[in-house]
Protein backbone atom coordinates (compact mmCIF):
# COMPACT_ATOMS: atom_id res chain seq x y z
CA UNK A 1 0.00 0.00 0.00
CA UNK A 2 1.04 3.75 -0.95
CA UNK A 3 2.54 5.38 2.15
CA UNK A 4 0.31 8.23 2.82
CA UNK A 5 1.83 11.56 4.80
CA UNK A 6 -0.27 10.42 7.45
CA UNK A 7 1.51 7.16 8.08
CA UNK A 8 5.23 8.19 7.66
CA UNK A 9 6.93 10.39 10.05
CA UNK A 10 7.42 14.00 8.65
CA UNK A 11 9.04 15.03 11.82
CA UNK A 12 11.97 12.63 10.85
CA UNK A 13 14.05 15.04 9.59
CA UNK A 14 15.37 18.56 11.25
CA UNK A 15 12.89 21.20 11.31
CA UNK A 16 13.31 24.71 12.56
CA UNK A 17 10.79 23.91 15.61
CA UNK A 18 12.33 21.46 16.36
CA UNK A 19 14.09 22.53 19.61
CA UNK A 20 10.96 24.09 20.52
CA UNK A 21 9.18 21.02 20.05
CA UNK A 22 11.41 19.01 22.07
CA UNK A 23 11.16 21.59 24.74
CA UNK A 24 7.08 21.18 25.22
CA UNK A 25 8.06 17.69 25.02
CA UNK A 26 9.37 17.78 28.55
CA UNK A 27 6.87 19.80 29.78
CA UNK A 28 3.89 17.23 28.55
CA UNK A 29 5.52 14.22 29.79
CA UNK A 30 6.21 15.39 33.13
CA UNK A 31 2.74 17.00 34.25
CA UNK A 32 -0.55 14.58 35.41
CA UNK A 33 -2.27 12.09 33.99
CA UNK A 34 -5.26 13.07 32.03
CA UNK A 35 -6.43 16.83 30.35
CA UNK A 36 -4.22 19.87 32.20
CA UNK A 37 -7.72 21.87 31.45
CA UNK A 38 -11.23 22.13 32.40
CA UNK A 39 -14.41 21.29 30.28
CA UNK A 40 -15.17 24.99 31.16
CA UNK A 41 -11.37 25.67 29.94
CA UNK A 42 -11.98 24.36 26.63
CA UNK A 43 -15.08 25.76 25.78
CA UNK A 44 -13.93 29.26 26.63
CA UNK A 45 -10.71 28.29 24.12
CA UNK A 46 -12.73 27.22 21.31
CA UNK A 47 -15.40 29.83 21.35
CA UNK A 48 -17.03 31.14 19.60
CA UNK A 49 -16.85 27.28 17.83
CA UNK A 50 -19.27 25.31 20.04
CA UNK A 51 -19.42 21.17 20.74
CA UNK A 52 -22.82 21.64 18.40
CA UNK A 53 -20.07 22.39 15.57
CA UNK A 54 -18.13 19.36 16.67
CA UNK A 55 -20.28 17.07 16.70
CA UNK A 56 -20.58 14.94 13.60
CA UNK A 57 -17.47 17.35 12.29
CA UNK A 58 -13.92 16.09 10.65
CA UNK A 59 -11.76 17.89 13.09
CA UNK A 60 -7.79 18.08 13.19
CA UNK A 61 -5.85 19.57 16.02
CA UNK A 62 -2.89 21.14 15.09
CA UNK A 63 0.04 20.76 17.87
CA UNK A 64 -1.97 18.49 20.25
CA UNK A 65 0.82 18.19 23.15
CA UNK A 66 -0.38 15.70 25.76
CA UNK A 67 -3.59 15.22 24.24
CA UNK A 68 -5.74 17.71 26.85
CA UNK A 69 -7.83 19.34 24.29
CA UNK A 70 -8.43 16.53 22.13
CA UNK A 71 -9.75 14.62 25.06
CA UNK A 72 -12.62 17.40 25.18
CA UNK A 73 -13.36 17.78 21.78
CA UNK A 74 -13.78 13.84 21.41
CA UNK A 75 -16.17 14.42 24.15
CA UNK A 76 -18.22 16.33 21.29
CA UNK A 77 -18.79 13.31 19.26
CA UNK A 78 -16.81 14.24 15.87
CA UNK A 79 -17.32 12.10 13.19
CA UNK A 80 -13.45 12.22 12.61
CA UNK A 81 -10.79 13.86 14.67
CA UNK A 82 -7.18 14.31 13.96
CA UNK A 83 -4.16 15.56 15.87
CA UNK A 84 -0.83 16.68 14.56
CA UNK A 85 2.40 17.00 17.02
CA UNK A 86 6.22 17.27 16.42
CA UNK A 87 7.31 16.85 20.11
CA UNK A 88 7.43 12.99 21.17
CA UNK A 89 4.76 12.89 23.27
CA UNK A 90 2.92 10.41 21.72
CA UNK A 91 2.99 7.93 24.46
CA UNK A 92 1.92 10.41 27.15
CA UNK A 93 -1.66 11.44 24.47
CA UNK A 94 -2.29 8.27 23.86
CA UNK A 95 -2.61 7.34 27.64
CA UNK A 96 -4.69 10.58 28.25
CA UNK A 97 -7.01 9.37 25.62
CA UNK A 98 -7.80 6.45 26.53
CA UNK A 99 -8.79 7.09 29.57
CA UNK A 100 -11.51 9.41 28.55
CA UNK A 101 -12.60 6.44 25.93
CA UNK A 102 -10.51 8.47 22.38
CA UNK A 103 -9.08 7.17 19.84
CA UNK A 104 -7.89 10.05 17.06
CA UNK A 105 -5.95 9.67 14.58
CA UNK A 106 -2.52 11.07 16.09
CA UNK A 107 0.01 12.14 13.20
CA UNK A 108 3.66 13.19 14.65
CA UNK A 109 5.23 15.86 12.28
CA UNK A 110 5.74 19.52 11.82
CA UNK A 111 2.51 21.21 11.50
CA UNK A 112 3.94 23.57 9.02
CA UNK A 113 4.92 20.56 6.61
CA UNK A 114 2.22 18.19 6.87
CA UNK A 115 -1.04 17.92 4.60
CA UNK A 116 -3.28 15.04 6.20
CA UNK A 117 -6.65 16.47 4.41
CA UNK A 118 -9.17 19.04 4.68
CA UNK A 119 -10.87 19.26 7.31
CA UNK A 120 -14.76 20.70 8.44
CA UNK A 121 -12.83 22.44 11.64
CA UNK A 122 -8.88 22.94 12.19
CA UNK A 123 -7.70 24.92 15.52
CA UNK A 124 -4.25 25.54 16.64
CA UNK A 125 -4.14 26.59 20.74
CA UNK A 126 -0.93 28.17 21.81
CA UNK A 127 1.43 27.38 19.36
CA UNK A 128 1.83 29.40 16.50
CA UNK A 129 3.09 32.04 18.83
CA UNK A 130 6.21 28.96 19.45
CA UNK A 131 6.98 28.59 15.90
CA UNK A 132 9.81 30.05 13.97
CA UNK A 133 7.83 31.32 10.82
CA UNK A 134 4.13 31.75 12.74
CA UNK A 135 3.12 32.72 9.25
CA UNK A 136 3.29 29.19 7.93
CA UNK A 137 1.40 27.82 10.81
CA UNK A 138 -1.50 30.17 9.99
CA UNK A 139 -1.59 28.73 6.16
CA UNK A 140 -1.28 25.24 7.01
CA UNK A 141 -4.39 26.28 9.45
CA UNK A 142 -5.93 27.15 6.36
CA UNK A 143 -4.69 24.68 4.32
CA UNK A 144 -6.11 21.99 6.05
CA UNK A 145 -9.96 24.03 6.16
CA UNK A 146 -11.84 22.37 3.94
CA UNK A 147 -13.73 24.93 1.52
CA UNK A 148 -16.53 26.47 3.58
CA UNK A 149 -14.97 24.98 7.13
CA UNK A 150 -13.87 26.75 9.93
CA UNK A 151 -10.82 27.44 11.29
CA UNK A 152 -9.64 28.68 14.84
CA UNK A 153 -6.45 29.97 16.79
CA UNK A 154 -4.97 31.08 20.01
CA UNK A 155 -2.07 33.22 20.34
CA UNK A 156 -0.36 35.49 22.99
CA UNK A 157 -1.34 39.18 23.08
CA UNK A 158 1.50 41.95 23.05
CA UNK A 159 -1.48 44.17 24.52
CA UNK A 160 -1.95 43.48 27.94
CA UNK A 161 1.43 41.38 28.68
CA UNK A 162 3.82 44.15 28.74
CA UNK A 163 4.76 42.89 32.50
CA UNK A 164 5.62 40.08 31.18
CA UNK A 165 7.71 40.92 28.60
CA UNK A 166 9.77 43.32 30.52
CA UNK A 167 10.57 40.12 33.29
CA UNK A 168 9.65 36.62 32.25
CA UNK A 169 11.05 36.82 28.38
CA UNK A 170 14.39 37.84 29.71
CA UNK A 171 14.17 34.44 32.56
CA UNK A 172 13.21 33.02 29.62
CA UNK A 173 15.39 33.19 27.77
CA UNK A 174 18.41 31.72 30.07
CA UNK A 175 15.94 29.06 31.59
CA UNK A 176 15.27 27.82 28.09
CA UNK A 177 18.81 26.49 28.25
CA UNK A 178 19.09 24.88 31.13
CA UNK A 179 18.21 21.44 31.59
CA UNK A 180 14.09 20.87 32.01
CA UNK A 181 13.99 19.33 36.05
CA UNK A 182 16.30 22.55 37.33
CA UNK A 183 13.93 25.23 35.23
CA UNK A 184 10.61 23.51 36.24
CA UNK A 185 11.44 22.84 39.99
CA UNK A 186 13.92 25.57 41.11
CA UNK A 187 12.95 28.69 38.95
CA UNK A 188 9.46 27.94 37.51
CA UNK A 189 8.03 26.58 41.14
CA UNK A 190 9.84 28.93 43.49
CA UNK A 191 9.11 32.28 41.03
CA UNK A 192 5.24 31.22 40.37
CA UNK A 193 4.04 30.53 44.38
CA UNK A 194 3.67 34.50 45.09
CA UNK A 195 1.62 34.82 42.28
CA UNK A 196 -0.53 31.96 42.86
CA UNK A 197 -0.61 33.48 46.70
CA UNK A 198 -1.48 36.65 45.30
CA UNK A 199 -4.35 35.41 42.95
CA UNK A 200 -5.86 33.56 45.36
CA UNK A 201 -5.60 36.34 48.04
CA UNK A 202 -6.75 38.88 45.79
CA UNK A 203 -9.79 37.15 44.01
CA UNK A 204 -10.85 36.13 47.81
CA UNK A 205 -10.80 39.87 48.94
CA UNK A 206 -12.02 41.16 45.77
CA UNK A 207 -15.64 38.33 46.55
CA UNK A 208 -15.44 39.49 50.33
CA UNK A 209 -15.57 43.20 49.27
CA UNK A 210 -16.99 43.68 45.93
CA UNK A 211 -15.38 47.39 46.29
CA UNK A 212 -11.45 46.36 46.02
CA UNK A 213 -12.51 44.76 41.88
CA UNK A 214 -12.48 48.32 40.70
CA UNK A 215 -8.86 49.06 41.98
CA UNK A 216 -7.24 45.17 41.14
CA UNK A 217 -9.28 45.60 37.44
CA UNK A 218 -6.27 48.43 37.20
CA UNK A 219 -3.42 46.61 38.13
CA UNK A 220 -1.06 44.18 35.45
CA UNK A 221 -2.71 41.11 34.20
CA UNK A 222 -6.14 41.86 36.22
CA UNK A 223 -8.25 39.74 33.68
CA UNK A 224 -5.98 37.03 33.61
CA UNK A 225 -5.41 36.81 37.08
CA UNK A 226 -9.14 36.33 37.95
CA UNK A 227 -9.48 33.60 35.04
CA UNK A 228 -7.01 31.52 36.32
CA UNK A 229 -7.11 31.77 40.18
CA UNK A 230 -9.19 29.02 40.38
CA UNK A 231 -7.23 26.62 39.29
CA UNK A 232 -4.70 24.64 41.68
CA UNK A 233 -1.15 25.09 42.47
CA UNK A 234 0.29 22.51 39.95
CA UNK A 235 -2.20 24.53 36.80
CA UNK A 236 -0.21 27.63 38.12
CA UNK A 237 3.63 25.71 38.08
CA UNK A 238 2.39 24.37 34.98
CA UNK A 239 1.66 27.33 32.98
CA UNK A 240 5.07 28.98 34.34
CA UNK A 241 7.20 26.28 33.58
CA UNK A 242 5.24 26.17 29.64
CA UNK A 243 6.30 30.01 29.51
CA UNK A 244 9.74 29.26 30.84
CA UNK A 245 10.93 26.04 28.97
CA UNK A 246 10.60 27.48 25.55
CA UNK A 247 13.30 28.53 23.20
CA UNK A 248 10.82 30.69 21.02
CA UNK A 249 7.83 32.99 21.87
CA UNK A 250 6.36 35.98 20.12
CA UNK A 251 3.39 38.29 21.49
CA UNK A 252 1.22 39.26 18.40
CA UNK A 253 -0.63 42.79 18.31
CA UNK A 254 -4.07 43.45 17.27
CA UNK A 255 -2.78 44.18 13.73
CA UNK A 256 -0.48 41.64 13.29
CA UNK A 257 -3.41 39.09 14.25
CA UNK A 258 -5.34 40.94 11.59
CA UNK A 259 -2.43 40.97 9.13
CA UNK A 260 -3.31 36.72 9.32
CA UNK A 261 -6.62 37.14 8.22
CA UNK A 262 -5.90 38.87 5.19
CA UNK A 263 -6.09 35.81 3.16
CA UNK A 264 -8.05 35.82 -0.12
CA UNK A 265 -9.05 32.46 1.04
CA UNK A 266 -10.71 33.44 3.92
CA UNK A 267 -14.39 34.76 3.57
CA UNK A 268 -13.75 37.96 5.16
CA UNK A 269 -17.68 38.15 6.37
CA UNK A 270 -16.81 35.53 9.00
CA UNK A 271 -13.76 36.97 10.70
CA UNK A 272 -13.40 37.09 14.25
CA UNK A 273 -10.88 38.66 16.34
CA UNK A 274 -11.30 38.32 20.23
CA UNK A 275 -9.67 39.69 23.19
CA UNK A 276 -9.19 36.83 26.11
CA UNK A 277 -8.54 37.85 29.42
CA UNK A 278 -6.94 40.94 28.37
CA UNK A 279 -3.84 39.35 27.45
CA UNK A 280 -4.58 36.92 24.35
CA UNK A 281 -6.43 37.01 20.79
CA UNK A 282 -8.38 34.52 19.92
CA UNK A 283 -9.09 34.12 15.57
CA UNK A 284 -10.68 32.68 13.31
CA UNK A 285 -13.81 32.42 10.67
CA UNK A 286 -14.27 30.46 7.47
CA UNK A 287 -12.80 29.66 4.24
CA UNK A 288 -14.57 30.81 1.26
CA UNK A 289 -16.72 27.68 -0.91
CA UNK A 290 -15.05 28.87 -3.66
CA UNK A 291 -11.96 30.76 -4.23
CA UNK A 292 -11.93 34.75 -4.46
CA UNK A 293 -12.55 36.59 -7.83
Amino acid sequence: MKETDAERDPGAGQTPDDATASAFASSWNNVRPGSVYTRAQFLDWLSPITPDVLKNASVLELGYGNGSLLVHVAACGPARLVGVELGDTDDVARANLAKSGAHPELIKGDLCEVDVGRFDVVYCIGVLHHLKNPERGVQSVLRHTRPGGRFHAWVYGREGNGIVILVVEPLRKVASRLPWWFTKYFIAAPLVTPYFLWARASEGAARMWPGLRGVLSRLPLHDYTRWISSREFWFFHHVAFDQLVTPQTRYFSEAEVRGFLRDPAIDAESIYVIQRNGNSWKFGGRKRETAAA
